[in-house]
């Protein structure tokens, strides 16, 4: 099996450097290997989701959609 660096990654995927590290050992990708301080990631890995929040909403309207109240 062939394997990239988190920098060729980081450029074929468009995510930062910091963020694949952090996937990589929250185990997010599939056959990642960790050698002393550098990760190996499977050439044919798939990129994956990322599971951050992406809607600021304010929490009161949080709690009106939980609710099922319209603004």
């Amino acid at each position: 099996m062939e394997y990239m660096t988190v920098r060729e990654a980081s450029e074929k995927w468009k995510l930062s450097e910091r963020r694949l590290q952090t996937m990589c050992n929250e185990g997010l990708i599939e056959g990642v290997v960790k050698f002393g301080h550098a990760w190996a990631i499977p050439r044919d890995a798939v990129k994956p989701a990322d599971k951050r929040v992406k809607c600021y909403c304010s929490k009161a309207s949080q709690m009106l959609k939980r609710e099922g109240v319209q603004e």
